[in-house]
């Protein structure tokens, strides 16, 4: 069985793509998702998975959903709204 080098070279690609986004990938514990937040500036946060069941939170997905589809500019999930937005529902979600 051959491999052709055009394989070779499409698998280096994304191994190379996959590494400058796992630098920032790794930072993130287990059990939680790397999202982005802001108008302007974009910054990074870690949210727990569980609050990807949360209807508040399913709120800002899908309004990142209508914004983004599936094309988020920053790499991952990027979440339409204000920083201080963000953080008063996220301490909402983890009072509840």
């Amino acid at each position: 069985m051959a491999i052709h080098l055009s394989s070779i070279m499409h698998a280096k690609q994304i191994l190379r793509q996959s590494l400058l986004i796992g630098r920032e990938a790794v930072s993130v514990p287990k059990g939680y998702v790397a999202v982005y937040v802001g108008e302007r500036q974009k910054k990074r946060y870690a949210v727990p998975i569980s609050f990807l069941n949360q209807p508040l939170f399913q709120d800002l997905l899908r309004k990142a959903e209508e914004e983004f589809g599936f094309n988020h500019p920053m790499g991952g999930l990027t979440i339409p709204c204000t920083e201080d937005t963000f953080i008063a529902l996220t301490a909402r979600l983890n009072q509840s």
